[in-house]
């Protein structure tokens, strides 16, 4: 079997974020050197501005010494754009998520968001290879920006894309909705299903978000199929390593 890779990826990484993922963080840092990625707000819903926590910078930096990776993922991650007035846009906008700050962007927006966050990441002598967008919501402004903003990919939620030109790497993922009981029981399904369907993807991501750390039941599942995983023959690498290693 081909070499094959899993990448453990924390969304919505930010100071307030942070006590949901520190016990669990704590549990998989227990299991040896497994590398994580952290997607990084620098201001979560305007209350978070990273330059006003000094001590949870220092954690982050830590992180990256232990050899794990910190991606840029958003700036506000949240939609502050006009009301929404088609209907696709409202669905996007107000059903399947409120923090898509990235989808309705024109390049211009984009690429102020894009630059502020880059520069946050320089400002802290942090390395930056990716970008995740808050929902992994693009507009094609988004993407155009992204094209000439030097960074090495991003991401959609069945693939990375190599930047500039957005070559497609399969990479599936699994992610949960789990603000409730009926939710977090069909994400289970919808999980153990796409990971028999990915038992041979070269590269398998796990998308955890600060809610499923508020249940015993998704909390539980990640870790144990990380265990999984990992017996099964899979290798933990970051992101971006797991990139450097495609063609």
């Amino acid at each position: 079997m081909a070499e094959r890779a899993l990448m453990l990826v924390l969304h919505d990484v930010a100071p307030e974020t942070w006590r949901d993922y520190q016990p669990f963080v704590a549990r998989v840092d227990a299991l040896g050197r497994i590398p994580i990625t952290w997607l990084v707000v620098p201001d979560f819903h305007r209350r978070n501005p990273l330059r006003q926590y000094p001590d949870f910078c220092r954690m982050l930096a830590s992180r990256l010494e232990r050899g794990d990776e910190l991606v840029l993922h958003g700036f506000h991650h949240a939609d502050e754009g006009p009301a929404p007035r088609a209907p696709v846009d409202w669905f996007m906008r107000r059903v399947y998520t409120h923090e898509g700050e990235f989808y309705g962007r024109d390049q211009a927006s984009a690429r102020e968001r894009l630059e502020r966050g880059i520069e946050l990441f320089r400002e802290l002598v942090w390395p930056l290879h990716g970008f995740v967008a808050p929902a992994w919501l693009m507009s094609e402004g988004t993407r155009r920006a992204l094209r000439d903003s030097g960074l090495s990919y991003s991401s959609a939620p069945g693939c990375l894309y190599r930047l500039p030109d957005f070559q497609r790497l399969p990479a599936p993922g699994l992610v949960w909705s789990a603000r409730s009981g009926w939710r977090r029981g069909l994400s289970w399904l919808n999980s153990e299903s796409a990971r028999r369907r990915c038992a041979h993807s070269p590269g398998l991501r796990l998308g955890l978000h600060p809610v499923d750390m508020r249940h015993a039941f998704s909390r539980d599942y990640w870790l144990r199929v990380l265990r999984q995983e990992l017996a099964d023959g899979r290798q933990a690498l970051t992101k971006f390593d797991w990139l450097r290693r495609q063609p």
